[in-house]
C-alpha cells in the first residue's frame, strides 16, 4: 500500500489533514514513519475505494470462513452462534480509502497511539494498556471535487475483514441493512459555523457507526437502542474544524481551504523571531529574554537562576526570567510576582508551533506571540486560545474537558489563558 505522504505524491491533490491534537508540530523524539503528529491525505494514484456490495445470511461457520477468506473485503456481523451476516464489499473507483488505528500493520495508513497529557519524551508516550482500537476507524474521500470526505467507525484487517463479535452491539436499519459500533467507539463533533474560526461554536459529540450513520450519545451504550432510535440528523461528514475522538487520542480534521487562512509554519517562526529581537527584558535580572521554540527542561530550568528563557507568571501574564525572587515556602508552584505581587506558579512560556491549531482571527494581523494557555504556558494568538478553551474534549475518565492543542494538558477552568505582559509593552491591547 503506497505512502500518503511520499515526495513521489505531492503533486496529486490533497484532501486535507488529520491532525493529533497534544503534539506541537511533532510527536516527542520525532515523527517516525507512520506513527507521526499529522497526516496528510493525497489523491492516490489508483482509487482504493469501497462500496457494500451484497449481503449473506451464514448460518454455520463453514459458511462465514468460505466469505471472508475469499479475495474481497467484508464485514461481518455475528446474531448468534449459527447465524452470521457478512456484507460484501466491491472496488469502489470514485473514493479513496484512509485507515486509522494502532496498528502497524500495513492497511492502517495512519498509525496513532494514546495522546499522553504534557510528554516531552518519546518514553513518555508509552501507556500500561491502550484504548485505541488496532483498526479504529477509515475515512473515504471523493476522488471528485469537492473531494468530500467521510469517516466510519473500525478499520479491516490484514485479511481484509471487519468482525462485529455475538457480543458487541449491531442491529438492521430501516434498509434491513446491517450496521453495529465498536466496543470502545468512535465519537465526532462538528463545529457550529461556516469556517473554523472564534465565531465557530462547539456541538455535542456523537457517535459514528461502522456503517457511517452518527448517533446522539444516550446515557449508556449498552442500553442504547440503536435499532429503534434514528439516526441523527448530523451526518459523517468531514468539515473543517470537525474533531474525531478514538477513545484515546482525539484528531482535528482541517481542510485545505481552511489551512488557507492558517498561518504557516516560516510565519510562527518569523513572528517568533521579530519578538526576540525586540529584546525583550526581564525586569529583575534585567537580563534579554529569549523565547526558545524548544525550552529547557523543568530540571535545568529550575536550577539556573541566570537562563534567558522567558517565564510567564500563569496569574498575572508578566513575564519575568528564571529568578529566584519571590519563591515562597520552597514551592514552584507559589511565586509572588514583584510587579504585582500575585501569587502563583511561574513556567517558561513556549511557543505554539503547530499552524493546524490556529483559528481565523476576527481582526487583521493579529499577533501570535501575546497569549499563553494555561497551566502549560504554550504561547499562542488571542483568537486561538478563545477558541480552544470553549472546546471540550473527551479527558480519559474524567469526562469532556478543554485542552491544550499543544500538549493536551487540561486548561484552566477559572482562567484557561493569559495575555503575555512583557516589561516593555511589546504586546499592547
Amino acid at each position: 500500500m503506497p505512502d500518503i505522504n511520499t515526495n513521489e505524491e505531492q503533486q496529486q491533490i490533497n484532501y486535507g489533514e488529520l491532525v493529533v491534537l497534544g503534539y506541537n508540530g511533532q510527536i516527542p523524539g520525532g515523527d517516525r514513519g507512520r506513527r507521526k503528529s499529522k497526516f496528510q491525505l493525497k489523491q492516490r494514484a489508483q482509487a482504493n475505494g469501497l462500496k457494500a456490495q451484497r449481503q449473506h445470511l451464514c448460518k454455520n461457520a463453514d459458511e462465514v470462513q468460505k466469505l471472508t477468506q475469499a479475495d474481497f473485503h467484508s464485514i461481518s456481523y455475528t446474531l448468534s452462534r449459527n447465524q452470521t451476516v457478512v456484507v460484501q464489499y466491491s472496488h469502489d473507483e470514485d473514493s479513496d480509502m484512509f485507515q486509522i488505528g494502532r496498528s502497524s500493520e500495513n492497511q492502517i495508513d495512519c498509525i496513532v497511539m494514546d495522546t499522553v497529557a504534557g510528554a516531552k519524551t518519546f518514553d513518555d508516550l508509552t501507556v500500561p494498556q491502550s484504548t485505541i482500537s488496532r483498526y479504529a476507524c477509515r475515512i473515504v474521500v471523493s476522488r471528485h471535487p469537492p473531494y468530500t470526505a467521510r469517516i466510519f467507525a473500525a478499520g479491516f484487517d490484514a485479511s481484509k475483514n471487519i468482525f462485529l463479535g455475538e457480543k458487541s452491539i449491531k442491529w438492521k436499519n430501516e434498509h434491513n441493512e446491517m450496521d453495529g459500533v465498536t466496543t470502545n467507539g468512535i465519537l465526532v463533533m462538528h463545529l457550529d459555523g461556516y469556517q473554523f474560526d472564534t465565531n465557530s461554536k462547539p456541538s455535542k459529540w456523537k457517535e459514528v457507526s461502522v456503517g457511517g450513520s452518527v448517533f446522539d450519545l444516550g446515557e449508556g451504550r449498552l442500553k442504547f437502542n440503536y435499532q429503534l432510535t434514528p439516526p441523527s440528523t448530523t451526518d459523517n461528514i468531514l468539515k473543517d474544524g470537525s474533531l474525531i475522538d478514538l477513545c484515546g487520542a482525539t484528531l482535528l480534521w482541517r481542510s485545505v481551504d481552511g489551512l488557507k487562512n492558517t498561518p504557516t509554519r516560516r510565519l510562527l517562526e518569523l513572528e517568533l523571531d521579530q519578538l526576540n529581537s525586540k529584546k525583550p527584558q526581564c525586569p529583575v535580572g534585567l537580563n534579554t529574554l529569549i523565547i526558545k521554540t524548544h525550552p529547557l527542561s523543568s530540571t535545568s530550568s529550575t536550577s539556573s537562576s541566570s537562563s534567558p528563557n522567558a517565564f510567564v507568571y500563569l496569574s498575572c501574564g508578566h513575564v519575568h526570567g528564571n529568578h529566584k525572587w519571590g519563591v515562597r515556602n520552597d514551592n514552584n508552584e507559589s511565586r509572588e510576582c514583584p510587579l504585582c505581587r500575585t501569587i502563583g506558579p511561574l513556567i517558561p512560556i513556549i511557543p505554539g508551533i503547530e499552524p493546524a491549531f490556529y483559528v481565523v482571527s476576527s481582526t487583521d494581523n493579529e499577533s501570535t506571540t501575546s497569549y499563553a494557555f494555561q497551566p502549560c504556558g504554550h504561547m499562542t494568538s488571542q483568537s486561538t486560545a478563545l477558541y480552544w478553551s470553549k472546546i471540550k474534549v473527551p479527558y480519559g475518565t474524567k469526562g469532556l474537558k478543554s485542552i491544550c492543542p499543544f500538549c493536551s494538558v487540561a486548561l484552566s477552568e477559572t482562567k484557561p489563558f493569559v495575555r503575555l505582559i512583557f516589561q516593555d509593552s511589546i504586546h499592547r491591547q
